[in-house]
């Protein structure tokens, strides 16, 4: 899938200043794409896009297919006509996080504001195309959301059970009662995909490519739970009989409980895994590669009861396997798939990996807790892997550095022959110079940032996702640094012709 050595960085759009209280998809993400071409960086990788719902998660969406509309750029709504500079009289915002209470209240106030506008004309042609090409699933995202909101935001299985169960009269009820509020989210669609594939379209331009992230699960509380309810193990109420967890390790006790709804595999067999099928095309318009989460349960995944308090009474259940690769590719003809591969290793999530030659992925943090076999240490990868010094879900690396253990410190220190004092950098120049074709840097680990930068913990109930940095961060000296580890490890783009051919390398002569 990757054929040569390339590098990128890790940042979600929301994490972008703005004067607005959340990165956008305006200025600020096009400037950070002319400072990644700067860098010699070749990727950039965002977490999913979708419409944030429970903790503001971007793995909980409302649905699988739309986009978050907190992402919509308001100066290009004031350029359209719907929107006046007057109009953003902008509150005051925290520069350094998201306070997502005040910037949802906020924006939606403004996107109701230029829908508002936005009616007073003919629609464009644009968004009658784009209504057009995208009904399959837009007609159920838009109702959903609307019948959300006159049901002041309650889950989809405590609507009326006519709507929950989604009679066809009253859908056309609902339809008609909630027109103006369908119209309106279907306007923020249709602005998201417009400014995003605009944003798309300059990042490949300018030689990045996008890689996209999507959680194998969808959030309980989703337009495609409520609308491909066949697809789910659902009881006659709505209630999930089974839901996705892991089980008990050294970490938890008691596992963990994600709660998410679990696909009926067999179902979704039956008629070729057309929402799947769908789900990937949809994803592979939106990016040039796409890092699938908890790829594990493809091969097999731990089944919970519905009504269990936590994940210890679960079992494993074999997942699609290669009948679902083997359709989807049939269908699509490639699938330029990362696979999260992280968590308890199992040879047989590997070999089903392998089988397709889809590059896994290796976490610099976790490669110092045993010894030189470890196989997260650079020295023992196969060049088909994503490496990264972190993620969204580790801490910082100088935040990780900071409390882990000294034996951990210790190695580290040994293995890289450094005194620590640079580790963010250390373990950058580490991920660069290793066999992995793709390495993949925080951007947070480039600003040498500690544990108030990281992204999420999983554990914490709150305060997540929130993370933002200042323009002034974004230095010229990160871009330096970057572009010379760029170079100096083979990552960098060079053209072929270009390509200097050193003296010693053998000619054999025919």
């Amino acid at each position: 899938m990757f054929a040569e050595r390339v590098s990128g960085i890790l940042l979600h759009p929301t994490s972008l200043p703005g004067p607005f209280g959340i990165g956008d998809l305006g200025k600020a993400a096009y400037q950070f794409v002319d400072w990644l071409v700067a860098a010699k960086q070749q990727l950039w990788q965002v977490l999913p896009l979708g419409p944030t719902g429970y903790g503001d998660s971007p793995y909980q969406c409302f649905s699988a297919f739309a986009g978050n509309p907190l992402l919509i750029d308001f100066f290009d709504l004031v350029e359209r006509g719907y929107l006046t500079l007057d109009d953003l009289a902008v509150p005051v915002f925290p520069p350094d996080r998201v306070d997502y209470g005040r910037v949802i209240v906020w924006k939606n106030a403004i996107l109701n504001l230029a829908f508002t506008r936005f009616r007073q004309q003919p629609p464009p042609a644009a968004y009658t195309a784009f209504v057009t090409a995208q009904r399959w699933w837009l007609d159920d995202f838009t109702l959903f959301m609307a019948l959300k909101e006159a049901h002041g935001g309650r889950p989809w299985p405590e609507w009326e059970p006519e709507l929950r169960d989604r009679h066809p009269a009253a859908l056309e009820r609902a339809r008609q009662e909630h027109r103006l509020v369908i119209e309106s989210h279907a306007f923020r669609q249709w602005l998201f995909f417009e400014q995003w594939l605009a944003l798309k379209a300059y990042a490949n331009a300018h030689r990045v490519a996008l890689i996209g992230d999507i959680p194998i699960y969808v959030a309980m509380d989703s337009a495609d739970a409520w609308s491909q309810r066949h697809l789910f193990h659902f009881d006659a109420e709505g209630r999930p009989t089974v839901v996705a967890g892991v089980p008990p390790d050294y970490f938890s006790p008691t596992g963990q409980l994600w709660g998410n709804p679990l696909y009926d595999w067999a179902k979704m067999a039956a008629d070729g895994y057309s929402w799947w099928i769908e789900r990937f095309r949809a994803n592979l318009r939106l990016y040039d590669y796409i890092r699938i989460d908890h790829f594990r349960g493809f091969y097999n995944y731990w089944e919970v009861p519905g009504d269990a308090a936590t994940a210890v009474a679960g079992r494993w259940v074999d997942g699609p396997r290669e009948h679902f690769f083997d359709t989807v590719l049939a269908a699509l003809g490639e699938l330029p798939l990362i696979a999260e591969d992280l968590g308890e290793p199992h040879p047989g999530v590997y070999a089903l990996r392998d089988h397709y030659g889809f590059p896994g992925m290796k976490i610099l943090q976790f490669a110092w807790s045993s010894d030189g076999r470890d196989p997260f240490l650079p020295h023992n990868y196969d060049k088909n892997c994503v490496v990264y010094t972190g993620t969204h879900d580790n801490d910082t690396t100088r935040g990780w550095y900071e409390k882990a253990p000294e034996r951990e410190r210790d190695y580290v220190r040994r293995y890289l022959r450094v005194d620590g004092h640079d580790i963010s950098w250390d373990m950058i120049r580490l991920a660069m110079m290793s066999p992995a074709l793709v390495a993949i840097i925080p951007l947070q680990d480039c600003m040498n940032l500690g544990s108030e930068a990281r992204m999420n913990t999983p554990a914490a109930a709150s305060g997540n996702w929130t993370w933002r940095f200042r323009p002034f961060q974004l230095t010229e000296g990160i871009q330096r640094g970057l572009a010379e580890l760029a170079q100096l490890y083979g990552r960098d783009y060079v053209p072929p012709a270009e390509r200097p051919v050193s003296p010693h390398a053998r000619v054999v002569e025919r």
